[in-house]
């Protein structure tokens, strides 16, 4: 097992690896900027080191500091969380080349997988079922992209290879928009991503956002968690989470962990990782490969009893990884609420001092979060602070204690998303289940009119 593990991330995650570090008998080393002094993990681990100003860039994203963070306190491994590093191929590379061990996907596998073109051909090989799309990047031969397009079927969408949380994507519903869209697209992803290129794929308009959760170990074995169903969305960012997804088709959802796990087999995947979907009359869509732990990875945990943390700490140790598919039982339905620091409806931030405190409780309930009376919320990082999430042997059952479970939930001091996620959970749409993905957006634009 590894001996000491250093965790490159802040917040609920980073609680999240520590306590996942402490049951498998690994030391801890907290890294922090000077704003985050006071994190609970940063309290709770075995040692601490501030690396650099409160700014992601001076700290959470600057590789040196990590990596020497690591020397200095003779880390022998390093988990990135999620975002800020996570899906950085460079770090990845340089953790390695450095002589730690990076508990994640190799950086070649980060890289075929961060390019969506790269991507949808490797899922394309090994048997994912992928939208319609243009198969690789679009050129400058105007006629070409036209004819594309029109054997795509319109309505088309135009993605940045590079692009990500919902960024670097335009919508085109006829062939009179299509070659200024795609000008347009380029540019702006060459400025947000450093990377110009843009592919284009057929649009869905009434899509259901279901992943995949898988684990892997890099040597050609891998197994599914189930999937999860993510389309309670706004701009493109999740909201609430379930798993199993539900209303999928039987065969088709069998179909769909199949290819998954074959697909790690053939990339030679190690890790946590997450094929995101789009599902829309009965079919799967590949969209993208999410190489970390999501978010909304403990609804997975609920449904499996696999703690996914420990599992990526157990493949990174080289120890030997035994999990098979067969001893993984699926059981109940699950929910995850996002909370979030921000004005219900609104949306604005709200950082602040949290003045009280009280966490919900009971059977089935588990909040992950960094929280504590008394912490304050800087307005230098994302503005979740907590993770509802509530399990019970049906979907309705576990819908209802997490409306319980939200009513007893206490943040006082600031403003914070629980009644919108209270009203979520209460509406009758999203109680019968099967939302699409732009359900969110149309019911609260109803409300704002």
């Amino acid at each position: 097992m590894l001996e000491k593990v250093l965790i490159a991330n802040r917040g609920e995650i980073a609680l999240r690896i520590l306590r996942a570090c402490k049951e498998l008998g690994i030391r801890t080393v907290a890294v922090h900027s000077i704003e985050d002094r006071h994190l609970l993990h940063v309290k709770l681990a075995d040692e601490a080191v501030c690396i650099g100003p409160n700014p992601s860039t001076d700290s959470y994203l600057n590789i040196p500091a990590i990596i020497a963070a690591a020397e200095v306190t003779g880390a022998t491994a390093i988990h990135p969380g999620y975002g800020f590093l996570a899906e950085n191929a460079d770090f990845a590379e340089q953790v390695e080349k450095s002589g730690y061990i990076f508990i994640g996907p190799r950086a070649e596998t980060i890289r075929l997988m961060g390019d969506k073109v790269s991507a949808i051909r490797s899922m394309v090989k090994a048997g994912v079922p992928t939208v319609p799309g243009s198969g690789g990047p679009l050129g400058e031969d105007d006629a070409k992209n036209l004819a594309i397009a029109e054997e795509i079927g319109y309505p088309v969408i135009i993605k940045a290879a590079s692009g990500g949380g919902g960024r670097g994507m335009r919508v085109v519903h006829r062939d009179s928009q299509l070659i200024s869209s795609i000008r347009v697209t380029q540019t702006e992803a060459g400025a947000a991503f450093g990377d110009p290129t843009v592919y284009m794929e057929k649009f869905l308009e009434n899509p259901r956002h279901v992943e995949v959760q898988v684990l892997a170990d890099g040597e050609g074995h891998a197994v599914h968690l189930g999937d999860r169903d993510c389309s309670l969305q706004r701009k493109h960012q999740k909201v609430l989470e379930e798993a199993p997804a539900p209303g999928i088709d039987s065969e088709a959802r069998a179909a769909v962990h199949k290819a998954c796990v074959d697909a790690c087999k053939v990339i030679k995947y190690r890790g946590a990782g997450t094929f995101e979907f789009l599902y829309e009359n009965g079919r799967f869509f590949f969209i993208e490969m999410n190489t970390r732990v999501q978010v909304e990875h403990p609804v997975s945990e609920m449904i499996t009893g696999i703690d996914i943390i420990q599992q990526q700490l157990i493949i990174a140790s080289g120890d030997g990884w035994s999990l098979q598919q067969e001893d993984i039982k699926f059981r109940g339905h699950a929910f995850e609420c996002r909370i979030n620091a921000e004005d219900p409806k609104t949306f604005m931030p709200s950082p602040g001092t949290v003045k009280g405190f009280h966490a919900p409780g009971g059977l089935g309930v588990r909040w992950d979060s960094h929280l504590y009376s008394g912490y304050s919320i800087p307005p230098f990082y994302d503005s979740m602070i907590g993770k509802l999430i509530c399990f019970a042997e049906t979907r309705e059952e576990a819908l209802d204690r997490m409306k319980v479970a939200l009513d007893e939930l206490v943040i006082d001091g600031i403003r914070h998303n629980a009644p919108l996620q209270q009203d979520l959970v209460r509406d009758a749409e999203f109680r019968k289940g099967c939302v699409n993905i732009h359900y969110l957006e149309g019911k609260l634009a109803d409300e704002a009119s």
